[in-house]
């Protein structure tokens, strides 16, 4: 498939993410009624933006489990990034500018992925994971900064062997949509605004989504 990059550099703002969701399902119109597509939401910010992505393209949809590698001593500057189905991505730039050794590393990793399954059994319960195989996946986040959250969850659906992978997201850095493309089929954003410094800029309503409102949301048919 060609990758393609459709977007709009207008400031248009969200109410919240349902609202993005609606608004990002509009360019997502071609895969509306299509048996392959199932929708994933990067949880927990993307699961209310994708269920009414979902919703619109009555397609399945379901959670993909992303962690942040958070830095130590600086838990919110991301180092890399860990998906559900081994998607890892790393920022080598970070690791070596704050002199991270392979020990902080791994021990990073191993607590993210510790939280990654907690939060899949909080979320799917005993229900089994989506088969993605041969499935074309539409994977949903709030928005993209650094992509590295993202890029994880795009290696982690190649690696479970789905067909082709769509990148959908209401707001966006226009440089990391554009490297986005090299992983992923197509890459759609509704707003990559020129200014853009966070993903919560063009929101009113940017709390954070809880662990209730994702299980709700899954437990809703679409």
């Amino acid at each position: 498939m060609k990758k393609v990059l459709r977007r709009r550099t207008g400031l248009g703002r969200f109410a919240d993410r349902r609202d993005a969701g609606r608004a990002l399902a509009g360019l997502l119109a071609s895969y509306r009624g299509r048996t392959d597509v199932l929708v994933l939401g990067l949880a927990r910010g993307g699961i209310p933006v994708g269920w009414e992505v979902a919703a619109a393209l009555h397609a399945p949809f379901d959670a993909f489990l992303v962690r942040k590698l958070g830095a130590p001593d600086w838990p919110e500057l991301a180092m890399g990034a860990l998906a559900g189905g081994g998607g890892l991505v790393l920022n080598t730039d970070v690791i070596r500018s704050l002199d991270v050794s392979d020990s902080q590393l791994q021990a990073t990793i191993r607590a993210e992925t510790a939280e990654l399954r907690r939060r899949e059994r909080v979320y799917r319960g005993d229900r089994p994971p989506p088969e993605l195989a041969g499935r074309t996946v539409i994977l949903v986040d709030d928005g993209v900064a650094t992509g590295a959250s993202m890029f994880a969850a795009v290696r982690g659906v190649r690696a479970a062997g789905c067909e082709s992978v769509v990148v959908a997201v209401p707001v966006g850095a226009e440089s990391t949509c554009r490297a986005l493309r090299a992983e992923a089929d197509a890459v759609l954003c509704v707003c990559t605004p020129p200014d853009f410094s966070a993903v919560g800029q063009l929101y009113d309503d940017f709390r954070q989504t809880g662990d209730d409102e994702v299980r709700q949301l899954l437990a809703t048919p679409t």
